[in-house]
């Protein structure tokens, strides 16, 4: 082999290296930046590990709101109507937030599996719901004004 092709092999090699550096370091940023949605049967059943960022959504069960009177603190139940997930927050809840609506939270789980917020995020209107919640309410058969089953389709009135 002659020094000049040797010397192409080399920055070859070394391109190629570069490359698969970049490319492990990209799909590494991505994994940890990942936010998957899970609902709260999801959350009950151990699908997701402590610690782990992801949004999970659902209805407010009535009367679980409980507010802290010295702080912005507030736990609340939240449930697809197959399990239930208690959430904490400690900030300020959008002004749609109220007991019986479908919300989206983001966080982690703690170690005893209680939810920690970061963000809530409360569905706009009446007639909006996010996706992911009216997916994860009709698997439970449980979508509000429907008659869902599992047996059947379902549709929802706009």
């Amino acid at each position: 082999m002659t020094p000049r092709r040797r010397q192409r092999l080399i920055l070859v090699a070394l391109m190629l290296a570069g490359v698969g550096i970049a490319v492990t370091f990209g799909v590494t940023a991505f994994r940890e930046n990942l936010m998957l949605f899970h609902s709260p049967a999801d959350v009950a059943a151990g699908a997701v590990e402590p610690g782990r960022s992801f949004r999970v959504g659902g209805m407010v069960v009535d009367g679980s709101v409980q507010r802290d009177q010295q702080s912005l603190a507030v736990s609340f139940d939240l449930t697809d109507h197959a399990e239930v997930v208690t959430v904490t927050y400690d900030g300020i809840l959008p002004d749609l937030f109220r007991e019986g609506q479908g919300i989206v939270a983001m966080g982690s789980l703690d170690d005893s599996g209680v939810f920690v917020a970061s963000e809530v995020l409360a569905k706009h209107d009446e007639n909006y719901m996010p996706p992911e919640v009216a997916d994860a309410l009709e698997r439970a058969g449980r979508m509000p004004g429907t008659e869902s089953t599992f047996e059947r389709a379902t549709s929802v009135d706009p």
